[in-house]
């Protein structure tokens, strides 16, 4: 979900979602156009540049996973280590707030640099974080190693999604950068659950092993198939809040992003404790559970892919708002198992359908515009995990995704505000939201 910038001449085409129209472009070129290098796969060998995509795509699912694993872990992580559930919480806290502050940083700080340097330093400092939390001996520990996940989520995240524009033709550049942001849905709906699985099995500490042994595996295919991408372009700080000011799409997408986001995180952070206090399901049927709201979520991701954006963001929302209320009011494994599935269903449509609303609101600069959502993603989940925690401590687990529905219902409102109803019925599909403060 991050940057879908093409380094050349043109803007990045966005991921194959089929979508009708969109907002009007934002601000001129947000840096000055370079000439694009020629893709691996142009050479005759077109596997070269689809083996590099799957690289990026393999190490935007992994450093994803390791952000959002204590999700599924918070119980046994804060029972081995002395610390309440909420508090557990800041796992998942520390790591978004750093990644969101880190996004834009490294996109500026790094723009000189070759890429696939970055993103194997970034990959490599993912796999020493994990290790550390592995071994961790307090919960002091295993959270100073949380904020180096973060930086490696924020940095590697902001990057790597331009980069299937130098990898693939042009030609198959859409179908690239889906692939990229694959990743992002993928970790979300699939790592959690595993993690999960694996922290029942073996013990919470061989889950963040195995993550880091993913990233060791994710590192060598980086090193392996990434070839040289010398920086061909960067953007410069003052370029963000410009972005900001003069395109209200993209203001607009960026509420919507925090909103969805943060109501999501609020609940999903304490799933496992909602699920056993709220439902009364068996924690042995936790993980399978989990599992199941995956495959619901990658299903979700698919049939969110080929619809617009804003009408999926619309539906999503609302669908959000009644699940969230449901699960937090209605008891029962049954009830419980019914609407943790629709939970997956709903959400796994959000990584696309926000990453289609940005580049749709600035398509003269998605660099800028994709970055903005990437930090604000990364904000929210920090954001939604403290609150959540904080519900959960101050009031009892229903709070949580009480709360989180409370957001979601915002976020309908505010796609209905500003996208649908601004948005013409027009015979050619291409109603735009104004730009434009």
């Amino acid at each position: 979900m991050t940057s879908a910038a093409a380094p050349g001449n043109r803007p990045a085409p966005p991921p194959e979602s089929g979508s009708t129209g969109g907002p009007e472009p934002g601000p001129e070129s947000v840096s000055p156009p370079v000439a694009r290098r020629p893709a691996p796969g142009s050479d005759g060998a077109p596997w070269r540049g689809w083996a590099a995509v799957c690289a990026v795509s393999l190490g935007i699912f992994c450093l994803i996973t390791s952000e959002l694993l204590p999700v599924g872990l918070l119980t046994p992580v804060g029972a081995a280590l002395g610390v309440s559930d909420g508090t557990a919480g800041l796992m998942v806290t520390a790591p978004g707030l750093v990644a969101g502050f880190c996004a834009p940083l490294v996109t500026v700080g790094a723009g000189r640099l070759d890429r696939r340097v970055v993103l194997c330093v970034l990959t490599a400092l993912m796999v020493a974080a994990n290790l550390a939390a592995a071994l961790a001996p307090n919960f002091a520990v295993v959270l100073a190693a949380r904020l180096l996940v973060g930086v490696s989520v924020g940095g590697f995240w902001a990057i790597a999604g331009g980069l299937a524009v130098r990898l693939v033709p042009e030609r198959h550049v859409g179908r690239a950068t889906a692939l990229v942001f694959g990743g992002v849905p993928t970790a979300s709906v699939l790592g959690v659950p595993a993690g999960t699985l694996l922290g029942e099995l073996g013990g919470w500490r061989t889950a963040f092993a195995a993550v880091a042994g993913l990233g060791l595996v994710t590192l060598t295919a980086l090193l392996v198939l990434l070839p040289p991408l010398p920086a061909t372009r960067h953007i410069t700080f003052p370029e963000l809040p410009a972005l900001l000011r003069e395109n209200r799409a993209v203001r607009a997408g960026v509420i919507v992003t925090f909103l969805v986001v943060t109501g999501q995180f609020a609940a999903y952070t304490f799933v496992r404790p909602i699920l056993q206090e709220v439902s009364g399901v068996d924690a042995r049927y936790i993980s399978t559970l989990l599992l199941g709201y995956g495959v619901a979520g990658v299903v979700g991701n698919f049939l969110a892919g080929p619809r617009d954006a804003y009408r999926t963001l619309l539906v999503v929302s609302s669908v959000l708002t009644v699940v969230l209320a449901s699960i937090a009011l209605l008891p029962g494994p049954a009830v419980g198992t019914v609407l943790l599935l629709a939970w997956g269903l709903a959400y796994g449509g959000v990584s696309v359908s926000v990453q289609g609303w940005m580049i749709k609101a600035a398509p003269e600069a998605p660099e800028a515009a994709s970055s903005l959502m990437v930090a604000m993603f990364n904000f929210a989940i920090a954001t939604g995990a403290l609150c959540g925690g904080l519900a959960v401590d101050g009031f009892s687990e229903p709070a949580a995704p009480l709360g989180g529905a409370v957001l979601m219902l915002a976020a309908a409102t505010t796609v209905w505000v500003t996208a649908i109803r601004r948005t013409p019925d027009r015979s050619d599909g291409q109603g735009r939201i104004g730009h434009r403060a």
